[in-house]
């Protein structure tokens, strides 16, 4: 397989290995399995990706001089490069990028003190994002105009201002072991990046949901797992602090004809207080923990993992599923994890090609007293 042919790889900041992905894959899987070498010595499994095309969500500088505007990226040597293509968006946004920048370069309203593009995409659709160091109010005909022309879904952003044209939410369409999974979720979601390792994820977590009774879901946020796996337990309890995702949560549950599982808006120290008895929360009324049979208990935590309150609570959980998208906490997650648990599976999840970054699947089981 060939490196990827990109005439900014090795200026741009962005993609930072310069090997063929054959090369990128091995150099992962042995730094992984070194890192984690006290913690399993089993078979490490590795989800590849397209070397081009894969990314669903990117977001581009705008840079001023004498000849107009340029998009911009992170300059491996410099502060920034100017740009005029990527190869590894997806290609809806490749086919819009220039399309875009030419519209607005020939609109002086629209072109002034524009800092900042974004692009998100699902299987069918497209949402733009425009960032201005100006109010866009003052220009909301212009950018109306802009949304029209193009045929785009449109938001304009500046300081405690934000313009909708068309529709804010996207809608996406995930396939997983030959089954359709739909969902809704707005502009501010957390969304995997890589929508085909994205699908493999899940199909990952669906093969370490056996035998299950209940799940109990940390971190949740629109469902991306949730939905899917709602189909291999009784009962599912999710929790994510964001209203909005929550809010999408329940709809995609519609979506899916999805009737057993409770989202509700919480966060995992509030949580750990209700299993505790600490206090008592009105968002859990209609809700009585004493129901639900956990058999697996779900985490996706941020870069900086669980905390001690989180780790300390899931070692009563017969089975761990741990989505980790910063190696390195989760290793120190796994030292306090591992004393009551052990890893019986583990795979690699390549979301960002060209770089450095890899992300993680671990399934633990409790270890017999």
């Amino acid at each position: 397989m060939k490196n990827l042919d990109c005439k900014y790889l090795g200026s741009c900041g962005s993609c930072v290995l310069n090997t063929s992905y054959e090369e990128q894959m091995e150099f992962k899987f042995n730094s992984i399995k070194e890192l984690f070498s006290e913690f399993y010595d089993g078979e490490f499994e590795f989800f590849d990706s397209g070397i081009t095309g894969f990314r669903s969500r990117a977001e581009f500088g705008i840079y001023h001089d004498e000849q107009g505007i340029s998009y911009s990226m992170r300059g491996s040597k410099v502060k920034f490069i100017k740009i005029d293509e990527c190869k590894i968006v997806d290609p809806k946004i490749a086919a819009l990028m220039p399309k875009l920048l030419e519209y607005v370069s020939q609109k002086d309203e629209l072109k002034t003190k524009l800092f900042g593009v974004e692009f998100i995409t699902t299987k069918d659709e497209i949402l733009v994002i425009l960032l201005y160091h100006k109010n866009v109010e003052l220009i909301k005909s212009e950018l109306e105009n802009l949304s029209l022309n193009l045929g785009l879904n449109l938001i304009a952003r500046s300081f405690k201002k934000k313009l909708v044209f068309g529709s804010s939410n996207l809608n996406e369409e995930l396939i997983i072991y030959d089954k359709s999974y739909f969902y809704t979720f707005g502009d501010g979601a957390f969304i995997q990046p890589n929508r085909s390792v994205n699908q493999k994820m899940i199909s990952w977590a669906l093969g370490c949901a056996n035998d299950g009774a209940d799940l109990l879901e940390l971190y949740c946020g629109h469902g991306n797992f949730t939905i899917p796996l709602s189909f291999k337990f009784s009962k599912v309890l999710a929790t994510e602090v964001s209203k909005a995702s929550i809010a999408n949560a329940m709809k995609n549950c519609e979506l899916n004809g999805v009737n057993n599982i409770k989202f509700t808006r919480l966060s995992a120290e509030e949580l750990m207080q209700a299993f505790n008895g600490v206090r008592e929360f009105n968002r859990l009324k209609d809700t009585c923990l004493k129901d639900y049979n956990f058999s697996h208990i779900l985490v996706d935590p941020p870069r900086a993992g669980c905390d001690d309150s989180v780790l300390e609570f899931m070692k009563d959980y017969e089975n761990i599923i741990y989505i980790s998208c910063n190696p390195l906490t989760l290793k120190e997650n796994l030292k306090t994890i591992c004393k009551t648990h052990k890893v019986i599976k583990f795979a690699m999840f390549d979301q960002f090609v060209h770089t450095n970054h890899i992300e993680c699947g671990v399934l633990l089981k409790k270890l017999a007293k």
